[in-house]
């Protein structure tokens, strides 16, 4: 038995990222990839696994982890010695979940279309419905397409409300300049009361 990882390409939809097989048969992603799956460069891992938030998500008996520096198993395409920083799979999940709740609209996208397809498969297996991974994958790549429409669209629907204050914002400037006040009601004029 090797005491390197083994490394496979693993597909998340149109997404592939290098998975890798411990000695004892866990599985790991690299800090690299798992921050370059949502467009982040790979310090933000680093400041995850230091936070309140990571702690949040892992439970109460996660300590401030340290990536494992790991040695993989050369293949036919590499040369020399390849070593990544190995983070768990359930710290890969809690940093994209974590991303996700802070804005990282890649990490959402991610997180939504995985959970879909979790549930699905359970339904699959309930059902006795078979698909193939690629059938799996072709199916998380149309949820993550949709998904990317519905939350620009989303997006779009926000925007108008900050618009709409930003024309708010100039309307009460120009009234100040003129001299009055916005939201104060007007002085009673001689006679009224």
């Amino acid at each position: 038995m090797s005491d390197k990882a083994k490394q496979a390409t693993i597909s998340l939809g149109e997404l592939e990222v290098d998975g890798f097989q411990m000695p004892d048969g866990s599985y790991r992603m690299s800090q690299a990839q798992a921050t370059q799956a949502i467009e982040e460069p790979p310090v933000y891992a680093l400041r995850f696994l230091g936070a309140k938030g990571a702690k949040a998500l892992l439970g109460e008996g996660y300590t401030d982890y340290k990536p494992e520096s790991v040695e993989v198993e050369a293949t036919n395409q590499s040369r020399g010695q390849t070593r990544i920083n190995a983070l768990p799979l359930e710290v890969v999940s809690a940093y994209w979940l974590y991303r996700a709740f802070r804005g990282n609209r890649q990490a959402m996208l991610l997180c939504m279309a995985l959970l879909s397809e979790n549930l699905e498969r359970r339904f699959d297996a309930a059902f006795g419905i078979e698909r193939t991974e690629s059938e799996r994958n072709q199916r998380l790549a149309q949820r993550n397409q949709q998904l990317d429409r519905d939350l620009k669209q989303l997006g779009e629907a926000y925007a108008e409300p900050d618009q709409l204050k930003e024309h708010v914002a100039y309307l009460e400037n120009q009234i100040r300049q003129m001299g009055g006040e916005p939201w104060q009601l007007p002085a009673p004029e001689d006679g009224d009361e």
